[in-house]
Order: structure tokens, then sequence, then C-alpha cells
């Protein structure tokens, strides 16, 4: 009993922690913006502040992932090793990447037919965010690491050393599910969680937050250069992307399908070692 109180704090705490960071950061960034919106008595003052919001939200999730990036390692919540490094496994890390690409065109195809859309207010966020370069930094490199650290590096860690081996399967579907509502919304929380399954079972297999934060990096650089190279796609449908030819489309799936289940095949078969 005494295991499971523990276990179910620990993991609560995780996330009162994450949250915690990201409100407290969010409310930090809202007084000083209000406050300098204050001070803009003319029109194109007025102008410039209203600019900055993109930029003002990119640096603020930067500074809440670094802040937990240094939380998590530093109080040892997650653990850091260079242990499954030490084996140099660059060729399970091209998989990864294989693998990540190869979701990409299936995932967004499955949401379309589930008709599955973010809240206007979260995409008026996080299109604002995409067009600053800070977005990339944010998007693209500290909330992968700082994400995977916590959902991945301490909650599936505890939830792992919980549940026997044998059933391991809950502790990762458990953590998906936790990754996926974190997010808040129907269509970003179940992306996450589907992802977050992928993720949890090479965290099983390897015990290393790096292939996580390599399959998060890809896929949020990814988007972030489709939104910005192809802007129109955003508001478009899945078929759009290949000019309306539902043959091509098809084919392209069809593509990201012979990629994504060699990857998947290769990664069994590399980290199985690990397990």
């Amino acid at each position: 009993m005494h295991k499971i109180i523990r276990t179910l704090w620990d993991v609560l705490w995780y996330i009162i922690v994450f949250l915690l960071v990201q409100l407290t950061v969010e409310m930090a960034a809202a007084l000083i913006y209000s406050h300098v919106e204050a001070l803009s008595f003319t029109r194109v003052a007025q102008d410039m502040v209203n600019g900055q919001i993109g930029w003002l939200l990119a640096v603020t999730s930067v500074v809440s992932s670094l802040i937990t990036i240094i939380l998590f390692t530093c109080c040892r919540w997650a653990p850091i090793s260079r242990q499954w490094l030490l084996a140099r496994p660059w060729a399970t890390l091209c998989w990864v990447v294989l693998l990540t690409i190869g979701t990409i065109l299936p995932a967004e195809w499955l949401y379309e037919k589930l008709q599955l859309q973010m809240p206007e207010e979260a995409i008026a966020l996080f299109q604002s965010i995409m067009k600053e370069p800070w977005g990339y930094l944010a998007i693209g490199i500290f909330v992968p690491v700082a994400e995977e650290l916590v959902f991945r590096g301490a909650i599936l860690r505890t939830l792992l050393n919980f549940f026997n081996k044998d059933i391991h399967w809950v502790a990762i579907v458990l953590s998906a599910i936790i990754f996926g509502t974190v997010h808040m919304n129907m269509a970003q929380g179940i992306h996450a969680g589907l992802i977050g399954l992928l993720i949890g079972w090479m965290y099983y297999r390897t015990r290393s937050v790096i292939p996580g934060i390599v399959l998060h990096w890809v896929n949020n650089s990814v988007a972030y250069v489709i939104f910005n190279l192809m802007p129109n796609a955003n508001d478009g449908k899945f078929i759009d992307l290949f000019h309306g030819d539902e043959r091509l489309m098809y084919m392209g799936l069809g593509c990201s399908l012979m990629v994504l289940l060699p990857s998947l095949f290769q990664l069994a078969i590399r980290m199985k070692c690990e397990e």
C-alpha cells in the first residue's frame, strides 16, 4: 500500500511541478506585458507591443522549459545517464528519425478523418509562436527536452518501477494518457497520446530519453518548417497538400507507410537487447 501511495504522489507531484512552472512563467510574462502595454500611449507604440505577442509567448515557453529541465535534472526526478549513448546507437537514432517522418502524413490523414481540430484560441497562440524565430527554439528544442524529461524520464520511469515487467504496457499507456491530457484539448491530446505510446515503448526498451527527444524534435521541426514554408496548408484539407489529386495523396500515404513499418521493425530489433 505504501508503494502505491508513494507512486501516485510522485506522479502527481511531477505533473503539478510541470504545470506550476508553466503557469508561473506565463503569469509573470502577462504582468510584464500588461505593464509595458499600459506605458504605450501612442498608436505606433501600441502596434509595436501587439506585434510582440508571438515573440513573448515563444520566450515564455523557452524560459518555462529551461526551468523545468533544470528542476527535474538537479532534483534527480529524471536521472540523466549516458549509458545508452555509450553504445553509440547512431543507426538506431537514424531509424527513429525515419519513423517520425513516416508517421506525419498518416497521422494528419487520420486526424482529418476523425475531424479533430484545435480550439481557435489554441490555434491563434500556436500560429503566433510559429511565426517567430524564437518559436523554433521553443517548440523544436526546449519543449521536446523538457517534456521528455517530465513524462518519460520522471513519470514513466516511476510507473515502470511500480508495475511488474510483464505488464509494463500499463505504465506506458498511463503515461501516454497523462501526456495527452495535459495538452488540454482533444486534437492535441489524442496526437500527444499516440506519440506518447510510441515514445513510451522506446523508453521502456532503452531506459533513455534520447530516442524520445529525437522523435519529438523531428516531429516539431517538421511542423515548424511546413507552417512557415506552406502557410496555406494550415487552413486547408489534407488533400490540398497534393494539389487535390486523390491518387497522389494515397501514393504519399503509401510511401509514408513504407518508411514507417520498416522503421518500426528495425527499432524492435535494435532496441531488443535493451529490454
